[in-house]
């Protein structure tokens, strides 16, 4: 029976956190084998999934969502094939639960153990991504947490077959059904009911819009484990390599221009402008890259249009690129540190010191020497999946896989001893 319909918020939430007992006292084995029969149901399921994501869809576009908000609404066979393997690859990583971090003996003989355990519940808040559904919920149960999902209402059908899904695989293993619960209401008083179950939930993580993260930290009581939004940059060097940074400009890009981690405004220096302005127009046509710049970026880049100041922090989601010509790097730095976001930031350049100086003046959860911010994700850094991109300095930075889901307890043994 599913569990979807049948249980207030608050019973959830009690659910889940009875469902966080018994999950840590399963084995690796029984997370692992709970996850694999989970995956495979999720391929065989497909046809079920797309036919309530095409319910999504529907009302998507009758709502006139914009196309990077399609794009995230939208799933395929391959998207949702490569979430059922995510999980796989989730079940192949090591374990981030009861691991000596480290141990010590007192004087007095007292032995103290620093260990790895669960979080306990997490409550997700997240908005049109289906696949949050699948990758926040395989995170969750490997490494131990019970976890409760409310999906924003634009995705409330593919989430419920998903979940449904989810819990008809579950009933066949020995992670309980319970540790995984969907809040199917669409009502905003369910989210800011979340906001202060303290008492149930052990931490909160918002993943979405500015708005969305924003009023999560703004008037949550309990624990805010905050993602941020990706006003991305990167920074072209005078030394940097013609065909290297527009690989890397393109790839960041365009392809999947409605992530967080796609750049936003690319910044170059003058020098290189003036030597490769053509090739860089022609590249930027080619890609269908809209571009708005500064003075300068609008007398040389035909069609551009002059970049306002809310340009310079604007998270696009699509083709539109903001530029920006300057000096040196110094400029660059300073120019991220007043619009970026701490999310990822890249330097192209072939000056080792350059780069160098670049990576330890920029504050970002992530930074790049000639690559692409598109790598700024838990799947393409090995983590499997990952439950959201951290752009705060507590308890966990960057892309968060399995270690970010746990936290620390202190064993001490002892034979008698008193203070």
């Amino acid at each position: 029976m599913s569990l979807l319909k049948t249980k207030t918020i608050k019973e959830q939430a009690i659910e889940a956190k009875k469902a966080a007992k018994k999950l840590n006292f399963l084995t690796t084995e029984e997370k692992n084998e709970g996850l694999y029969i989970v995956a495979d149901k999720l391929e065989a399921e497909h046809e079920r999934i797309l036919r309530a994501n095409q319910k999504d869809l529907l009302a998507g576009r009758k709502a006139e969502y914009d196309e990077a908000f399609m794009d995230r609404l939208l799933l395929t066979k391959q998207r949702i094939y490569d979430f059922a393997e995510g999980l796989r690859q989730v079940a192949h990583l090591e374990d981030p639960v009861g691991k000596t971090i480290s141990n010590w003996t007192l004087e007095n003989g007292l032995e103290v153990t620093k260990l790895t355990v669960p979080l306990g519940v997490i409550g997700m808040i997240y908005e049109a991504r289906p696949n949050v559904t699948v990758d926040a919920t395989g995170l969750a149960l490997k490494s131990g947490n019970a976890i409760v999902l409310k999906g924003g209402s634009s995705a409330i059908h593919t989430n419920m077959a998903i979940v449904d899904v989810i819990h008809e695989a579950l009933e066949s293993t020995k992670i309980p059904k319970e540790a995984v619960q969907f809040i199917s209401s669409t009502d905003r008083k369910a989210t800011q009911q979340l906001f202060t179950m303290k008492e149930h939930i052990d931490v909160l993580i918002p993943r979405g819009g500015a708005s969305l993260i924003q009023s999560v930290v703004e008037n949550a009581t309990v624990p805010v484990l905050e993602t941020g939004v990706g006003n991305c940059h990167i920074y072209i060097d005078s030394e940097a390599d013609v065909a290297k940074a527009l690989s890397i400009l393109v790839n960041a890009k365009t392809d999947r221009p409605a992530v967080c981690n796609a750049v936003e405004t690319v910044i170059v220096h003058e020098d290189w402008f003036v030597r490769n302005k053509q090739v860089l127009i022609e590249t930027l046509e080619r890609n269908s890259i809209s571009v708005h710049g500064d003075e300068r970026t609008v007398s040389t880049i035909p069609d551009a249009i002059p970049a306002r100041e809310e340009d310079w922090a604007t998270e696009y989601l699509s083709l539109h690129l903001a530029m920006k010509i300057v000096s040196n790097a110094e400029e660059a730095i300073k120019h991220i540190e007043r619009y970026g976001t701490k999310h990822s930031e890249a330097i192209v350049t072939e000056n080792k010191d350059k780069a160098a100086l670049f990576m330890k003046s920029v504050d970002a959860s992530a930074l790049y020497h000639n690559a692409s911010t598109r790598f700024t994700d838990g799947g393409a850094l090995g983590f499997g999946a990952e439950i959201g991109i951290s752009t705060q300095k507590l308890h966990a930075r960057g892309p968060m896989g399995l270690p970010a889901l746990t936290t620390v307890k202190f064993l001490m043994n002892g034979n008698g001893q008193v203070r």
